[in-house]
């Protein structure tokens, strides 16, 4: 039996509003955490989050001062994979995250997101 792959895609959590990107990394990471292939890729207005310097500048707690990207790293440690859709990242002609491992475009998204052994939650 094929391990099936969480494949999370990111295209509505706007930088503008934490709690819109929070949920999404955070169910990732658990994810993860629980040793399941765990894919986050970012696209629309999503695509600012693999931006550096970005994602930096998006509290999620005002007391610690803890970030998105904070969020971000924490899932790369436990295993998640980070990609972008380079229609979002060619916008932004940027420096991106170091934890952001590939460029895709849009067959890719939709290739894993037809795979029988991947499971899709978008954001």
């Amino acid at each position: 039996m094929n391990k099936k792959k969480l494949l999370i895609v990111m295209s509505n959590s706007n930088p503008a509003n934490p709690e819109e990107c929070y949920a999404p990394l955070f169910q990732a990471t658990v994810a993860a955490a629980l040793s399941h292939d765990v894919e986050v890729v970012f696209t629309g207005v999503s695509g600012q989050l693999a931006i550096a310097g970005i994602a930096e500048k998006v509290e999620i707690n005002l007391e610690s001062h803890r970030t998105i990207y904070d969020i971000i790293k924490e899932a790369h440690e436990a295993g998640v994979s980070f990609k972008a859709c380079n229609t979002s990242l060619e916008m932004a002609g940027k420096e991106l995250i170091d934890e952001l491992e590939e460029k895709v475009g849009a067959a890719y998204v939709i290739g894993e997101a037809m795979d029988d052994n991947t499971l899709t939650f978008t954001y």
